[in-house]
């Protein structure tokens, strides 16, 4: 039996490189001065969604919401072997937390044929873990969260092993099924050199249209349309169109969708500094380096 999966991803910045020169005075965190990267966990989603492709056979859809630029996720997809990419991306889901999260990725997984849908355990730009658990009540499905291993899939019936802190837990349940897929679940694969060159030029209709005005600066509105519907419906026919929907789209409810479908307010931001409580000049010569090097074995502090 095939199954159809449906990998939720994210692009988020790399939180291993925060220093202070990339936070904001109110503790925030500028986005732009950060390089942007596949969400850890969601490529280990991604990879346990490609295993049962492999083993049983099926469709991977793999779909993300964010910014026009969040389609370079999509594209890493396509290349290490999920078959179709959505982008959802809409000025009006700006400033929505897990909760209109949830509710617009709903949105769009409802329209999609799926057995089972997987998530990263968390985002490492929020760590709440909250987005799948809200997004499988929103879909009615029973979720298996903190998955480790996939040790039983047969027919209808799913079987996983999850992590429980202090512990794993075997858990059955029957499809669809919404999973959470923790780090140690598998070792993601890298891109294939095939399903690069097969993919190189796959990109999205807002790509295109960036493109084509790059090309065309003289040319008038009509024209510019006219020769992004015409590249569009090539790559459609070569498999390389990204699709791009909106809320419109996916007919989500405004009143749940961005600042006015967010509940969760910040209610105080603090800010810590490290200090350091004294500074000892040391200076550059053997002898002093070595007296260094005893003092801090003395502390402790080396071995």
């Amino acid at each position: 039996m095939a199954y159809n999966c449906v990998v939720l991803i994210k692009q988020v910045p790399d939180t291993k490189r925060i220093t202070g020169d990339v936070m904001n005075d109110d503790g925030t965190v500028k986005r732009s001065a950060l390089p942007a990267i596949f969400n850890p966990e969601d490529l280990n989603a991604l990879e346990l969604a490609l295993q049962i492709k492999e083993k049983f056979g099926g469709h991977i859809t793999v779909i993300t919401m964010g910014l026009p630029a969040a389609s370079a996720v999509l594209r890493d997809s396509l290349f290490r072997g999920a078959d179709e990419a959505i982008l959802l991306t809409d000025r009006r889901c700006a400033a929505s937390d897990t909760l209109a999260t949830s509710y617009i990725l709903s949105c769009a997984v409802k329209r999609i044929d799926y057995d089972i849908v997987l998530c990263g355990r968390q985002a490492i730009d929020g760590d709440t873990a909250q987005v799948g658990p809200q997004l499988a009540e929103k879909l009615g499905v029973t979720q298996i969260t903190y998955v480790e291993e996939l040790t039983d899939l047969d027919g209808k019936t799913i079987t996983a092993r999850r992590n429980i802190g202090n512990g794993w837990q075997q858990v059955k349940a029957t499809l669809p099924v919404l999973l959470t897929v923790v780090g140690e679940a598998n070792e993601p694969r890298v891109a294939a050199a095939k399903k690069m060159m097969k993919y190189k030029n796959a990109c999205t209709p807002f790509e295109v249209q960036q493109r084509i005005k790059a090309e065309n600066s003289d040319a008038v509105e009509a024209e510019i349309k006219e020769l992004v519907a015409n590249r569009c419906s090539k790559l459609e026919e070569s498999g390389s169109l990204i699709k791009q929907l909106d809320l419109d789209d996916v007919e989500a409810d405004l009143n749940w969708c961005g600042q006015s479908g967010s509940p969760t307010k910040v209610h105080r931001i603090q800010s810590v500094v490290l200090a350091a409580k004294g500074s000892k000049q040391i200076e550059p010569s053997k002898e002093a380096i070595s007296d260094m090097i005893h003092e801090l074995i003395d502390d402790k502090i080396i071995a």
